[in-house]
């Protein structure tokens, strides 16, 4: 075993954590995580930071903020969850991913320091991140919440903009059973006096953050307030959005959440502006056009191949698949969907969104949290969603391939480690 699949090995065996394991490995609070901080010396501090949270889209708006400062000029962290395909896609410095050696060294520096504390598998990561950034001098950092807000550990952070994307329900154990619990604990990322930017917000959700921001002073924009763009298109490039701020802007996402997120993105770039920061219109044109080049962000909405046509998505709770089942019940043609979840979804309310004419591949994640094929199944028979069950997503793929025309669809998703299964067995495939 090399050194670098030791260190994975410590973090993903000596740590809990939490996208495998579930709620066993979920911790709440920044004690551990303040310890944490000191002892490598408080790294966090050595950069300003952007702190992104909300039920949906702050990958694609941490991943495009990131692109776009970078297209700026600046040299960008970037710190988000959970990975894909490898352990190094949560830590990039403008979009190159850590490097092996660094995380063998981080890792045996922390068992060097014989720590009284015992950190979570994200509490590590996030302090290997910030580590990461302070010791390469990066000029900005784009960190992304791992779960809720308040007693996220990220939030020992001091940002210059907080952004939260919009609210809906997940992980309801830990967050809260209602919209208003859940923006409360997203909302415990606003800070005194920083700006905070909210993507989408209404009625007593929009009340829990305009309170905070005011107990705060803390300057607070809404961005479904404004009209960031006069039309949004889909065309072969992706999504053509007329008359904002900027110009025209062409966004590479292409999912249906993505012109709210725009809306965000456009009014976080503006809120930093203001306070100082320089971003021309060729920079947010060219961090949206290029957003998965610059920041290797994968999952949303990727088109993978024609004749079929491939298509994933880490969409995994309700509020993604109400925009992923507008998205799939408009596609023409048969419509084949490779479907897994995890076992601490409320995934009910996800299969009444899913298309009814199209054929299941119902299917598990290789993790220890992944509901078992058998009652995905079996919950789906409910809905009137018919299919066959396959042990893994690599088999529930080939056989949906096999089934395809050249002018089917294939959808894979349900949860971000179904997508990653798939990813990883098309990695393997191509190299073999």
């Amino acid at each position: 075993m090399t050194a670098y699949n030791q260190a994975l090995d410590f973090l993903y065996t000596q740590t809990p954590m939490f996208q495998r394991m579930g709620a066993n490995a979920y911790k709440p609070g920044l004690d551990t995580a303040i310890m944490l901080d000191e002892a490598f010396a408080r790294p966090h501090t050595k950069y300003p930071t952007v702190h992104i949270a909300g039920t949906n889209g702050k990958g694609s708006t941490a991943h495009t903020l990131a692109a776009i400062l970078q297209s700026a000029g600046y040299k960008v962290g970037l710190y988000t969850s959970p990975h894909l395909v490898d352990f190094r896609e949560r830590i990039r410095i403008d979009g190159e991913m850590i490097s092996q050696q660094e995380v063998v060294d981080f890792v045996a520096q922390y068992e060097k320091m014989n720590l009284s504390c015992s950190p979570s598998f994200f509490e590590l990561t996030m302090t290997m991140a910030f580590d990461h950034f302070a010791k390469n001098k990066v000029d900005i950092a784009v960190i992304e919440t791992g779960l809720g807000g308040r007693l996220d550990s990220t939030n020992i952070i001091s940002p210059i903009l907080s952004v939260i994307t919009n609210i809906s329900f997940d992980h309801t154990a830990f967050l809260g059973s209602t919209l208003v619990a859940i923006a409360s604990e997203k909302a415990g990322i606003i800070k005194p006096k920083t700006p905070v930017v909210i993507g989408e917000a209404q009625g007593e959700v929009r009340a829990v953050f305009d309170e905070k921001a005011q107990s705060l002073n803390a300057p607070i924009v809404f961005a479904q307030d404004r009209v960031a763009f006069s039309s949004a298109t889909i065309t072969p490039e992706g999504y053509k959005y007329t008359s904002t701020a900027f110009g025209t802007i062409l966004g590479e996402l292409t999912g249906d959440c993505q012109t709210k997120n725009t809306a965000t993105i456009l009014s976080a770039v503006e809120q930093m502006i203001k306070i100082g920061w320089e971003i021309t219109p060729d920079a947010v044109k060219k961090g949206f056009a290029n957003v998965c080049e610059i920041t290797g962000l994968m999952g949303r909405w990727t088109e993978l191949s024609q004749s079929p046509r491939v298509v994933c998505d880490t969409g995994h709770n309700v509020g993604g698949w109400e925009y992923l089942s507008r998205q799939l019940n408009d596609i023409k043609g048969n419509l084949r969907m490779v479907i897994g979840f995890v076992n601490d979804k409320d995934v009910s309310h996800i299969l009444q969104l899913m298309p009814v004419n199209a054929t299941y591949y119902f299917t598990q994640a290789d993790i220890p949290r992944a509901l078992p094929a058998e009652n995905v199944k079996e919950l789906a028979k409910e809905y009137n969603l018919q299919g066959n069950m396959f042990n893994t997503v690599a088999q529930a793929y080939e056989v949906a391939q096999s089934e395809s025309g050249v002018d089917d669809t294939i959808f894979i998703g349900g949860s971000t480690f179904v997508v990653a299964d798939l990813l990883t067995y098309l990695d393997i495939h191509k190299e073999g």
